[in-house]
């Protein structure tokens, strides 16, 4: 793999970098499995709470289905140069059972509150147990920023965000 002249970042860099991610990105990769039917992967919209990914698909879909039966899930941002992936398990939750901050939250960075639309959906709560990040292979070393659910670094204030799209310590 030929170097690009990326500069290695450190663990707090880029848990930085990928906090801020969390907080702006609108859309995530969202992988699972189902033991008899095999990967599944669709895009959707998520939030971040600071503590968890929140998603909502439809309640008769395959991502729906899948989660119900085998919860883990592996998560990924969609720039393949940035590197981020999560890992966790899925919570599930009906449209007219979710937390309404979450819904709200949800409903608030995508102007559209699903728990308004006829049909049923299925909110989808991801508190991740690992993420690596990186760019670039001089990044592939030290890939690792969460491990068995805790940050390898002091957790900056950041990951502590409030339910909303902006965050204005983003800027400091």
């Amino acid at each position: 793999m030929e170097s690009t002249g990326i500069v290695r970042r450190r663990t707090a860099e880029r848990m930085r970098d990928t906090l801020e991610r969390l907080v702006t990105e609108r859309d995530v990769w969202v992988s699972t499995a189902h033991p008899e039917h095999g990967p599944h992967q669709v895009p959707l919209w998520f939030l971040w709470d600071g503590r968890a990914v929140w998603m909502c698909t439809g309640a008769t879909s395959v991502t729906a289905r899948n989660v119900r039966e085998e919860p883990r899930v592996r998560l990924s941002l969609p720039d393949t140069f940035d590197v981020v992936l999560l890992q966790g398990e899925a919570e599930c939750f009906p449209d007219q059972e979710v937390p309404g901050d979450a819904a709200e939250a949800f409903a608030g960075k995508f102007g559209w509150d699903p728990r308004a639309e006829e049909g049923s959906f299925l909110y989808v709560r991801v508190v991740p147990r690992t993420v690596r990040a990186w760019r670039g292979e001089p990044e592939l070393r030290g890939r690792v920023i969460m491990r068995d659910g805790m940050w390898l670094e002091q957790r900056p204030s950041l990951a502590d965000a409030p339910l909303s799209d902006h965050d204005p310590r983003l800027e400091q």
